[in-house]
């Protein structure tokens, strides 16, 4: 049997946020080849220890999401794909909202294909002109 690790990031309203950098919540499932998925657990990040900045701190140190297999989000940057990829993470955007859903469509390789990059979304919000 194969297991996967697939976190998914979650936004306020509980749909998939749109942009993994920026996400501090993050819903990890275990999928195997039943493709039953399974809450693993919940990871809740304050600011600091998102993507985005933890990897602009670039102190080498691995994130929670670097253990995973795979992480879903609406929409990433190329700097958070990489990192996370070599860490041995895919990551993975998409149109899907229902996070559930999206591990679903993943793990049936039918996951619809994300939002592009908008760089306005990796500023942190002190950042954005308002």
């Amino acid at each position: 049997m194969t297991e996967k690790l697939v976190a998914v990031a979650v936004a306020h309203d509980g749909t998939i946020a749109p942009h993994a950098g920026r996400a501090l919540q993050w819903i990890v499932y275990v999928v195997a080849d039943e493709v039953n998925a399974r809450l693993a657990w919940t990871l809740n990040l304050t600011d600091i220890g998102c993507l985005h900045e933890w990897h602009v701190r670039g102190d080498g140190e691995r994130h929670p999401l670097h253990f995973v297999d795979i992480a879903i989000a609406a929409s990433a940057g190329e700097g958070v794909r990489r990192r996370l990829q070599q860490r041995n993470t895919e990551l993975l955007t998409t149109t899907e909202t229902n996070p559930d859903q999206a591990v679903t469509a993943y793990w049936m390789g039918d996951l619809a294909a994300g939002l592009p990059h908008e760089h306005q979304a990796c500023l942190h919000p002190s950042e954005v002109n308002v």
